[in-house]
This record gives structure tokens, C-alpha cells and sequence, in this order.
């Protein structure tokens, strides 16, 4: 055992030492395995941090939460013009489901709709997205809060002119007052502010709660009515926990279905999207961009591996003859291999770890200067560890096995 470390400690010195009397010849052999590790790790955390922040995004919904629209969130094999003639879900509809279907946990009645200009005193705030909503909203989406709270079923069903901002649009707004209990304009009306939403940070798809208002979706029925063009509603369900979610999806169908008197083989006029669905083809999105990675990183470890094949072979015919002394003096052939081994890995470790700091370089300069959070995890640390280990492994198998079987007088006799 202190044979080996020995041996690791000398084949260290003389990489080191390879680094030193060769800096640029190393330099351009390391700058492949560098560039490899650094492309591939960089493309792996970049990816792990999108799936990190999108997972983030949807924790506070129950993976089973559904969505009932005339639009599908995804492709469709239905023909767009027939996709267009699809009727709207409706506020009886939703009232219907909710009372009829069995394993119903919670569900909400949403519209989506234009996004407006909200107004207090003097201070005035553009491009507010707008999300009108029944109560049971701030169950589903768990909702926390700053301040105050969500409107309440009585407030919900009179349609109630109060309102619950976002993080950015009450420090927009208010900036160090207190809000809630002042009053704020949307519609040309006067809204009472009764909750504000804790910071949620830029969403993934740029839909984020900071820069909302919630309010009661009745007032918006009451005001514009129900067939509205710039409005499109959605029901969302949330089945209670333990319930069969193909069954809870075919009852939800076949109810509605009856409510709109649909004959049997006829198409559907609705849709239905599943979350798990949506999160099973953000992981096949996820796992994609990993291929593409690995492909792209393949040719730099490539040349990088081939690199310090190079040097490694350069370095054996360097020291021909001091493996001829080594030898006459009794060094066995596995001494030599491991010898030139180990120098190929550590020298690819070190390319590694600088590739691996580039990384964590931009990966920290990226954090601070966007509001999104780029993480080089611990396990791509090591991954990216253990490719250099590998690359040198490999690239330095054949020059140590070279150098191995050099015959001890020929070598001294062709050092000298």
C-alpha cells in the first residue's frame, strides 16, 4: 500500500513536472479535456437547473390536478378548424361537475383573459395579468401570503369588488405602505386590496404569481357577461388523495358528456390535460437535451482523450531512459504502467477541475445577473470528476503499456 501511494505521489510530480518544462505542448493537449468536461457539465447543470425550477413551479399543485378546456395544452391529432368550433366550458358546467363527480377534492372556475392596467393614486402598473377565479383557486395552486388572505366563498359567489395582488404589484403600487384595505382601479372600477401574495420569482414559462391579481371570476361574469370573446375559461379538479385518476378523468368525461347531450361515438368537444402528463413530457424534453449534450461533448472529450494520448507518448519516448534505469534496478513492469497511468489521469483530473471551475464561474455569474437560479450540482461535480478520470484512464492506457515493455538495455541504450 505505501508502494502505491509512493507511486501516486511520484507519477503527481511528474506531471507536474510535464506541466512545467511543457506548458504550452500540455496546455493545448489539457485544453480538449477542458473544453469537454467543461461543455458537457455545463450543458447537464444548465438542464438540471430548468428541470429544478420548473419541478419548483409546479410543487404546490397535486401531480393528478386536471384542466377541463375547449383547447388542448398540447398537440392534438384534431384538425384546427374543428378544435375551433369547440364550445367554451361554462360556470353551470362547473358547478354540475363539481357537485356530481365522485372523489372530488377541490375544483375552480378560471377565465384567461387580456391582461390590464392597474392603477392607485398617481402610480400606475402595465401589463397586470389578470386571474379571475372562484375561492377554491388558492387550494389548489396552495397559495401563501404576505399579507391578508383570498376572497372567500360569499365574496366568490356575489362577485365581490376586492382583489389580491402579487408581490411585484403591491411594491409597485405601495412600495413600503400597507395595501391592504386601500383601494386600487382595474376595469374602471374600484377594487378593495385584501391579500398579497408571498414572492414567488420569474415563473418558467413567465407565468408567475408576482406580477398577478386575483380576483372573484363573478365579477367579471357580472360585468361582461359569460360569452365574452376575450375571455376563455378553464375548470380545473383536484381529485382527493388515493383516487384512480383514469377513472376520476372517465367520470369527469362521461358527466359531461350527458350534461351537454352528446350522442354515443360521438368526438369529444372538449379537453382534458392531466399535470403528470405535462410533467412526464417536460422529463422526455429533459432527457433530450441530455442526449444532445453528451453528443455535442463526445467529439471535445474526443479529441481531448487523443490529445493526451499524444503527450503521454511523447512523454515515454522523453523518459526512455530513465525507464531503463528504473528497470535495471529492479521496477517491475506493472510499477512502469501504473507510473504513466496514474500521470495521464491526474493530468486529465487537473483539465477536469478546471473545466468543472469554468462552470461554477458562470454558473455563479448567471445566478446573480438573471432572476434564475443555475445550480452545478453535487453529483454533476463528480460526474465530471469521474469522466476526466476516465479520459485519462483510457488516453493513457496504451503509452503506459508501451512504456511497460520496454526492454531495460535497449531503453538506456536509446536514451542516451
Amino acid at each position: 500500500m505505501v508502494l502505491y501511494f509512493r507511486l501516486l505521489r511520484e507519477s503527481f510530480g511528474f506531471a507536474l513536472n510535464a506541466l512545467r518544462n511543457n506548458k504550452l505542448r500540455t496546455i493545448l493537449s489539457l485544453l480538449g479535456v477542458t473544453i469537454g468536461i467543461f461543455s458537457i457539465i455545463a450543458v447537464l447543470a444548465a438542464v438540471d437547473s430548468l428541470d429544478r425550477k420548473i419541478k419548483s413551479d409546479m410543487s404546490s399543485l397535486d401531480k393528478n390536478t386536471m384542466y377541463l378546456k375547449r383547447f388542448s395544452f398540447g398537440p392534438s391529432e384534431i384538425p384546427r378548424w374543428k378544435r375551433e368550433q369547440f364550445p367554451n366550458v361554462t360556470y353551470e358546467e362547473f358547478q354540475y361537475l363539481k357537485n356530481s363527480v365522485n372523489g372530488m377534492d377541490k375544483a375552480a372556475y378560471q377565465l384567461f383573459t387580456a391582461r390590464q392596467i392597474a392603477k392607485y393614486d398617481t402610480k400606475t402598473v402595465s401589463d397586470v395579468n389578470v386571474i379571475p377565479a372562484t375561492h377554491e383557486l388558492v387550494e389548489i395552486q396552495s397559495m401563501k401570503f404576505k399579507q391578508g388572505r383570498f376572497f372567500n366563498e360569499s365574496e366568490s359567489n356575489s362577485g365581490t369588488a376586492v382583489i389580491v395582488l402579487g408581490y411585484e404589484i403591491a411594491n409597485s403600487l405601495f412600495e413600503n405602505t400597507d395595501p391592504i384595505g386601500k383601494k386600487i382601479r382595474l376595469y374602471g372600477q374600484k377594487f378593495t386590496v385584501i391579500g398579497v401574495l408571498e414572492k414567488q420569482g420569474q415563473g418558467t414559462f413567465g407565468n408567475s404569481n408576482d406580477t398577478a391579481v386575483c380576483l372573484p371570476v363573478n365579477f367579471m361574469r357580472n360585468k361582461f357577461g359569460d360569452h365574452n370573446d376575450t375571455m376563455t375559461p378553464i375548470i380545473i379538479f383536484k381529485p382527493n388523495e388515493g383516487v384512480d385518476v383514469d377513472e376520476f378523468k372517465g367520470e369527469v368525461i362521461q358527466k359531461l358528456r350527458n350534461k351537454r347531450g352528446m350522442k354515443i361515438g360521438q368526438e369529444d368537444n372538449f379537453f382534458i390535460d392531466v399535470l403528470s402528463g405535462f410533467t412526464e413530457m417536460i422529463d422526455q424534453i429533459v432527457g433530450v437535451m441530455n442526449g444532445i449534450g453528451w453528443a455535442i461533448s463526445f467529439f471535445s472529450l474526443l479529441v481531448g482523450g487523443f490529445g493526451v494520448a499524444n503527450i503521454m507518448f511523447v512523454s515515454v519516448k522523453e523518459r526512455t531512459n530513465l525507464i531503463g534505469i528504473q528497470k535495471s534496478l529492479g521496477a517491475k513492469n506493472r510499477f512502469i504502467l501504473l507510473q504513466f497511468l496514474f500521470e495521464a489521469i491526474i493530468l486529465c483530473l487537473i483539465g477536469g477541475l478546471i473545466g468543472l471551475f469554468f462552470v461554477w464561474i458562470i454558473a455563479f455569474g448567471l445566478s446573480k445577473a438573471l432572476d434564475f437560479e443555475f445550480v452545478l450540482s453535487v453529483g454533476n461535480m463528480i460526474l465530471g470528476t469521474g469522466l476526466a478520470m476516465f479520459i485519462g484512464l483510457v488516453s493513457g492506457i496504451l503509452p503506459a503499456i508501451s512504456a511497460s515493455k520496454l526492454d531495460p538495455v535497449e531503453a538506456i541504450r536509446t536514451g542516451m
